[in-house]
């Protein structure tokens, strides 16, 4: 089956970005969210985006003018398209009050995919009426450069849905891999733990913020250093990974950082609010 018309609901950072990729690979979107201005700020910056890659060369000429996004408000009004992808706030109460939302408006043969970085898609699906239909589709930031999809199954998601995430994933540009559900999936299982461990050796004052990125960049390879990571995924949600983790497994290993917690409640939570493990105000 053949996806053309595709609703996103959330317009923040990793909203954005998987709009991009629908709407650059030629899929029409309809992106929700509860508040207008980030519906507009979405729509203006996929379209400066990709504008700005029309002037580079990165993409065809004319791809800005085709682009096929409409935005609202009103939850109503996805009801008539072939597939969803949720990325709402990372709240279980949050998310399973949507989903028991979707179960009034869109067709039952509709696949709903989350984009959930670490929370049990298993009990997501438990607030829709077709869990068979539920599965994760989880993108990295920024969706719209990151090829990597993870598709995980639920334990009540049946395997035609699986397959179907693969094949959409393959048709807009990705590289899906098929994983099984547990906390934090492959690359935040391995990844967030890691950024967590910088932040401890942050507030240790074993180095400064900048030197630790500097040693992993230098010394391990990385093409970014774990805590301006951090800044780029949201300090914010990195700490809820972490949460997940620990309270999933039960293993102090997890155990958020005092910076991670500190900042959160401050606010400053990376790049989106200017200000985390590094000033992006100058």
């Amino acid at each position: 089956m053949s996806i053309n018309k595709i609703g996103v609901l959330g317009a923040g950072t990793m909203g954005t970005g998987i709009v991009w990729a629908f709407a650059a690979a030629g899929k029409e979107v309809i992106v929700y969210d509860i508040y207008q201005e980030a519906v507009d700020r979405c729509i203006a910056g996929v379209k400066k985006g990709i504008g700005k890659a029309e002037e580079k060369g990165q993409v065809p000429v004319g791809t800005a003018e085709a682009l096929k996004i409409t935005g609202t408000t009103n939850l109503n009004d996805i009801a008539d398209v072939e597939f969803v992808l949720e990325t709402v706030l990372e709240k279980m109460p949050i998310k399973k009050d949507v989903y028991g939302k979707l179960s009034s408006i869109i067709k039952d043969e509709v696949v709903v995919a989350t984009n959930t970085s670490a929370l049990s898609i298993t009990e997501i699906a438990t607030a829709y009426k077709r869990p068979d239909k539920v599965v994760g589709m989880h993108f990295f930031n920024p969706a719209q450069v990151m090829k990597l999809i993870e598709v995980i199954a639920a334990a009540q998601t049946s395997q035609e849905t699986v397959d179907m995430v693969i094949e959409l994933s393959k048709a807009i540009g990705k590289k899906p891999i098929q994983v099984k559900e547990g906390p934090g999936f492959v690359v935040n299982r391995i990844l967030v733990p890691g950024i967590n461990e910088a932040a401890f050796i942050f507030y240790e004052g074993l180095a400064s913020a900048a030197d630790i990125d500097t040693a992993m960049k230098l010394g391990a390879g990385w093409p970014m250093g774990p805590l301006q990571l951090a800044d780029l995924v949201g300090i914010d949600i990195a700490l809820e990974v972490c949460n997940t983790l620990y309270e999933e497994t039960g293993d102090s290993k997890y155990r958020p950082a005092p910076p991670l917690k500190q900042y959160e409640r401050a606010g400053w939570l990376g790049m989106k609010t200017k200000k985390g493990f590094f000033d992006y105000n100058k």
